[in-house]
């Protein structure tokens, strides 16, 4: 890095780098910061120190993927979500397919038939319009294959340098049929934990195309809709006790969100949980942890003891479960936290994340 004056509002400003600090996101951080968009620690502060008063009720306090409404009768799941990617376009998706499959797995994971979806964009100011029409036919594509329609939404321009190409804000209705209950509450001691397949391929695909690294393999996303694979899943027992999407954060933010909206504790078993050898690598290479690494077509769910091998069975029939694999237990001890029984035979505490190791990939 060479010397110089900045630009911008500090133009003119002398460059002292004895003064240069690393921006680390402190806790009592006076302004937003990338991590309050992570999924741990700090966006669960701004949660429940911004938005949680402002909005206060019942409903939102439990900080589900979804909300789940009756209305006339029925009970409906309601979900929304923004999707900021960088770069637009991935191998395995686009922002497209996100937009869909996100909102759509987030209805699913309250145990819903996603139906209908909005669709919300935010074009910057010199956007090619071909850019903008590939994203609209990936998520026409992506809401057919979920079986959903988009059937509502609403656009707006921004001048040129306020965004970032484009944004895409999506909603979901869904149904949830009777008797079914997810929620993280729900999860018990002796609840099985599976995940529904190899973990960490989407955060690796979009920081391996944005940062131009080669791992000798491409690595795919994983994005893909989820309702399938629940609804295959409540055909063998509707007392599925909990449902997550391990996205930002990856799968360590939501089991410690499971672990303390539940007041149980989470024990896994690191050989246990399926990380395809190129993210290994990758996350090697990166100083990452796999398991803090986002992905957009993964569940991770807490079902009875009893019934985990019919689950297990069910899901590995189902194309998106045909890696799914049983990698730990809900139990009574350490409640709130999430531990890991190395293949060294040690054990690990595994904490919510302070902010977000792959910004901007959902």
């Amino acid at each position: 890095m060479t010397g110089g004056t900045p630009a911008g509002p500090y133009a003119g400003a002398p460059v002292d780098p004895a003064a240069w600090t690393c921006p680390a996101p402190l806790r009592d951080q006076p302004v937003v910061v990338m991590g309050h968009g992570g999924g741990g620690v700090l966006s669960a502060e701004l949660m429940e120190q911004v938005f949680t008063p402002a909005y206060g009720n019942p409903v939102l306090a439990g900080l589900a993927d979804s909300a789940v409404l009756e209305l006339g009768g029925a009970r409906l799941a309601f979900s929304t979500d923004s999707h900021v990617v960088r770069p637009l376009f991935f191998p395995g998706g686009s922002l497209g397919d996100l937009a869909v499959n996100g909102t759509v797995n987030d209805l699913a994971m309250s145990g819903a038939r996603p139906a209908w979806l909005s669709a919300a964009f935010v074009l910057e100011e010199g956007v090619r319009l071909s850019v903008v029409e590939r994203i609209a036919r990936d998520m026409g594509a992506a809401a057919e294959a979920a079986g959903v329609t988009i059937v509502t939404g609403d656009t707006k321009v921004v001048e040129a340098g306020h965004g970032d190409g484009v944004y895409v804000t999506t909603a979901g209705i869904g149904l949830v049929p009777a008797g079914v209950d997810i929620r993280p509450q729900r999860a018990r001691p002796g609840d099985a934990v599976i995940v529904s397949g190899p973990i960490g391929l989407h955060g690796v695909a979009v920081m391996s195309v944005r940062e131009g690294l080669e791992f000798g393999v491409e690595i795919a996303s994983d994005t893909a809709p989820l309702a399938g694979l629940v609804a295959a899943m409540l055909d063998v027992t509707p007392d599925v006790h909990v449902l997550r999407d391990p996205t930002r954060g990856g799968l360590a933010a939501s089991l410690n969100e499971i672990a303390r909206a539940s007041g149980t504790g989470v024990r896994l078993r690191e050989r246990a949980v399926p990380v395809p050898d190129a993210v290994a690598n990758a996350c090697g290479f990166l100083g990452l942890d796999p398991l803090f690494v986002a992905n957009e077509g993964r569940l991770v769910a807490f079902v009875p003891g009893a019934a985990a091998e019919e689950v297990l069975a069910a899901m590995r029939a189902h194309p998106q479960g045909a890696g799914a694999a049983l990698i730990g237990e809900c139990v009574a001890e350490h409640p709130g936290m999430v531990v890991v029984s190395t293949g060294l035979g040690g054990t690990r505490v595994v904490d919510l994340p302070l902010g977000e190791q792959l910004p901007r990939i959902c």
